[in-house]
């Protein structure tokens, strides 16, 4: 869906982005990881023309965006800004019809598709005539995805969409995120800075640093067959914690009780382990379930660190 090739840009002399490549396929949420200043912002904000480049390509489903006009391509992506980028003095109504008056809808198209994803991202109608600077800053963050997604594009940019939320309602609308149907169906490349957002989120990440890809793979591949030095350390604070996530149940299948967390507790071999601990910690009769669970595990992880 989206092709980038040997894609380079320069501010005052200095090199921003340095022939990055990389591809992102259809349905599939690729994140730009990275240290604030290594591009990885400036390699967004080139995909939707916000910033031209200096050389290289980049295609939309086959079609170079350089040979279209800027407004064109923009209207075709979704994007999500950083603090959620809502215009202060629009009310909630007006900022996510922006798109939808751009493109001329008729008004009962705009309502009609509003009222849907209000639905859908668990926002009450009362907030459409309210201003940015009444809601919180979670509804505020939804409220942006609404904008990005009223068109319904095939492509969504989302430029460190949840940096400025707490960790408890981050959480939330991770879990959202995830499940959201809207979402399943279009490409998203994500910047972040935050590696457990890159690993809750990603099916794929590139690790930028100074400019450059250093190594781009699933988060498995990432944690357990990591290129160098700079991509291994840059994951060790949080290798643990990230080793819990990237696990599935059917990947401690043979060191468990398959057919009890299957069957009697109701888990997908999908189900990651980290999610599965969460929930057998609410409940203490299952304390047995969890310690098993645990141990097995351990035992999957002796066979996986680099």
């Amino acid at each position: 869906m989206i092709t980038v090739e040997s894609v380079s840009k320069s501010f005052n002399g200095k090199k921003a982005v340095d022939g990055i490549s990389f591809q992102a396929s259809d349905k599939e949420i690729l994140v730009l990881l990275g240290t604030s200043g290594c591009g990885k912002t400036t390699m967004l904000k080139m995909i939707n023309r916000l910033i031209e480049v200096d050389s290289g390509n980049i295609l939309i489903d086959g079609n170079n965006i350089q040979s279209q006009k800027a407004e064109e391509v923009r209207m075709g992506i979704g994007f999500v800004m950083q603090h959620s980028g809502l215009f202060p003095h629009y009310n909630i109504q007006q900022n996510i019809a922006v798109i939808p008056d751009l493109l001329k809808w008729n008004k009962k198209k705009t309502a009609d598709r509003t009222l849907e994803l209000l639905h859908k991202l668990h926002l009450s109608e009362d907030l459409l005539s309210r201003f940015p600077s009444e809601l919180s800053g979670g509804q505020q963050q939804r409220v942006g995805i609404a904008r990005a997604l009223i068109a319904d594009s095939p492509v969504l940019l989302m430029d460190e969409p949840f940096g400025a939320l707490d960790t408890i309602t981050k959480a939330d609308i991770h879990a959202e995120f995830k499940s959201l149907e809207e979402l399943k169906n279009k490409t998203i490349i994500l910047v972040t800075h935050d590696v457990q957002e890159a690993f809750d989120l990603g099916h794929k990440i590139c690790l930028m640093d100074n400019g450059k890809i250093v190594q781009t793979g699933t988060p498995k591949e990432m944690l357990y067959q990591p290129k160098n030095d700079f991509v291994k350390n840059f994951f060790a604070q949080n290798k643990l914690l990230l080793e819990y996530k990237i696990a599935r149940l059917k990947d401690v299948a043979s060191l468990v009780d398959s057919n009890r967390f299957y069957g009697d507790l109701q888990f997908s071999e999908n189900t990651g382990v980290w999610d599965a601990l969460q929930q057998l910690s609410a409940e203490n009769s299952l304390s047995e379930d969890y310690e098993n669970l645990v141990k097995a595990f351990n035992e999957y992880r002796k066979f996986q660190i680099v």
